[in-house]
């Protein structure tokens, strides 16, 4: 399901910093996903659904050249990206084998997918960075993916970075990394991670001032009431 602009230009807004620290008060902790680093530093912020791919284990007979024209390929897979999804890949952290290249990250971007983000690694990395296409991998591997994976399918749950990913979770990737939003969450989220990026900002300005942490983060009585009052004039001066 597409997002609304609303909630994905409020996202946009939210560091996965922020996002890690609101899921965990809301007892979620396995949200970050492992080895998915920005391929090229500073790239945009990125929000939108998961559209899931799934690779398992190289078996000979099915991880074949031949294989890329099977209907069950990363080829196919990619035709049924919608624009704005994100592609998420489970790649069993596998690092010897690149389960995308050029000519397959030049066919994301055009169908306007807004990102790719895997727990494996790419190939053709010149040709991948010129496309300007927004990657998160654990870096690249001159072999193509059927040296060591074997495809199996899409928009199904998946592990990606050894975190549950489902078809149509929130995914929002930055320097820090990618972090996943499960879809029931959503609203909830957003509201929180509003919240907390407005009192933190608070907090470096009193941190700026000159006063010490004890007590002002995490906030004792005292600081909480501040910023209440802080929040209250904010709120009013905005109506």
């Amino acid at each position: 399901m597409p997002l609304d602009k609303k909630t994905v230009d409020t996202l946009t807004g939210v560091t996965t910093a922020t996002l890690t620290t609101v899921l965990l008060k809301k007892g979620l902790r396995n949200i970050w996903l492992r080895g998915t680093k920005p391929l090229r530093p500073g790239q945009p912020r990125i929000v939108g659904p998961a559209f899931t791919l799934r690779f398992v284990p190289a078996r000979e007979d099915l991880a074949t050249p031949e294989s890329w024209a099977s209907p069950t390929s990363t080829r196919a897979a990619i035709e049924c990206m919608p624009a704005g999804c994100i592609a998420v890949v489970d790649a069993m952290g596998v690092t010897d084998a690149g389960i995308f290249g050029d000519i397959l990250c030049e066919r994301i971007r055009v169908r306007e997918v807004a990102g790719l983000i895997t727990d494996g690694v790419i190939r053709d990395l010149a040709g991948v960075l010129r496309t300007n296409l927004p990657v998160w991998c654990q870096g690249t591997a001159a072999p193509a993916s059927v040296a060591g994976l074997t495809f199996v399918g899409w928009q199904m749950p998946i592990a990606c970075g050894g975190v549950a990913v489902f078809p149509d979770d929130i995914i929002v990737a930055d320097d820090d990394g990618a972090v996943v939003i499960p879809a029931a969450l959503l609203d909830e989220v957003v509201e929180a991670a509003v919240e907390q990026e407005r009192f933190e900002a608070w907090i470096i300005d009193e941190v700026r001032s000159g006063l010490p942490l004890p007590g002002l983060y995490p906030p004792n009585a005292e600081t909480k009431a501040r910023y209440e009052s802080f929040r209250a004039a904010q709120d009013k001066s905005v109506d």
